[in-house]
């Protein structure tokens, strides 16, 4: 199974990531539990997952998190745990 990518993303999804999050008004709080989250080098699934947190879902495809959702929007894929 594959681990985030945490560097050398593509700079067309990292303006992406970075869109979502102000559009989304997602906390710096949030941000925390996400980046320390990835910081335990989790394994997820080959194809589309997602994780839940308090303020926010982040939704991948195999090592890459390709966008940030917030609750009451509805995630595609394998949820991670």
């Amino acid at each position: 199974m594959p681990k985030i990518r945490r560097k050398n993303l593509p700079r067309a999804l990292m303006a992406h990531l970075l869109d979502r999050i102000e559009r989304r008004h997602v906390s710096v709080e949030q941000l925390v539990l996400f980046s320390n989250w990835c910081s335990t080098e989790p394994e997820v699934p080959e194809g589309e997952w997602y994780k839940r947190f308090s303020g926010l879902i982040a939704c991948g495809e195999g090592e890459m998190v390709k966008t940030f959702l917030i609750p009451g929007q509805v995630p595609h894929g394998e949820e991670v745990i």
